[in-house]
């Protein structure tokens, strides 16, 4: 294991987490804040570092997990650009230049926020052992990491699971039109965290667990399971995010999509799985980018 110093970002819509190890299972030093402008932002990260430079040494490698779309394919004109985001601010904020001019001798490893994920979960978490697998995220919005062959999905633009269109999950008619304001009702516009709040005027930690809402929720889930078994056939679904810490919801999401399913596919009673690290998948992850960068 290297004994470089190694720095990782995971960078949320709504948090930033900027950490420092040796090992990406050994954490020395983590902090957390808000996701403000980008100047502010980036600026607080680049403090950070300097502050552990003076602690330990120099940092050698910065692995950066974003969150999109980003372009992340280093054949990419717009390569370690943030894209067309509904973050407002940070469209086509260069943040591998950023990084580079700042830290001009650190190899430097850019990727979205869930493609870390889903690596930290393969590195020492649920997806350990599996070569192809898929972490989703199910929180303000919804976004996927999808592991084939041990590496993450990396497409030109990458993938977004949060905006498939699913079918109309809801219980009766409705008239909801989604969040989405790109696509009104697709996946992350009928059933992210702000989907939920918007639709039912409350967060959905503080929905009843015997909310229809729930049921509705765990339909669209079972929805796009099913589109990712179609596509991928992993070996592991791994749920993670805010609306997943909702402990019964996994066991509904697993009925509906047993439903759903109708016998088609062969598949372990295992395959839907909470992911392993909690919360600290995305910045483990990060560090492993920085390992290996």
């Amino acid at each position: 294991m290297s004994r470089s110093l190694l720095g990782a970002v995971e960078a949320g819509g709504t948090k930033m987490v900027c950490a420092v190890a040796y090992d990406p299972n050994e954490i020395l030093d983590e902090v957390r804040f808000p996701t403000r402008d980008p100047a502010a932002t980036l600026s607080e990260v680049e403090q950070y570092f300097r502050r552990m430079e003076d602690r330990y040494e120099s940092i050698q490698s910065i692995g950066y997990g974003t969150f999109g779309p980003a372009a992340v394919h280093s054949s990419s004109a717009d390569y370690g650009k943030i894209l067309n985001t509904p973050k407002v601010g940070w469209q086509q904020v260069n943040v591998l230049g950023f990084l580079s001019e700042s830290f001009p001798e650190a190899r430097l490893a850019f990727d979205t926020d869930v493609n870390a994920a889903a690596l930290g979960e393969g590195y020492a978490g649920a997806g350990r052992g599996f070569q192809n697998y898929i972490y989703v995220t199910v929180g303000t919005g919804i976004g996927g990491g999808v592991v084939i062959g041990g590496k993450p999905l990396h497409a030109n633009p990458h993938a977004e699971i949060g905006h498939m269109l699913v079918p109309d999950m809801s219980l009766e008619s409705s008239d909801f039109k989604g969040v989405c304001p790109f696509h009104g009702r697709c996946l992350e516009g009928v059933a992210s965290g702000l989907a939920m709040t918007e639709r039912w005027g409350v967060s959905p930690e503080q929905l009843a667990h015997d909310h229809q809402a729930w049921v509705i929720e765990a339909r669209y889930l079972a929805a796009m399971i099913q589109n990712l078994m179609a596509c991928y056939a992993p070996d592991k679904i791994i749920l993670g995010g805010g609306v997943m810490e909702q402990e019964f919801l996994l066991d509904m999401i697993q009925s509906e999509f047993d439903q759903l399913a109708g016998g088609y596919w062969q598949y372990p009673e295992d395959l839907i799985v909470r992911p392993e690290l909690g919360n600290q998948s995305g910045i483990t992850g990060a560090l492993l980018m920085a390992l290996t960068a």
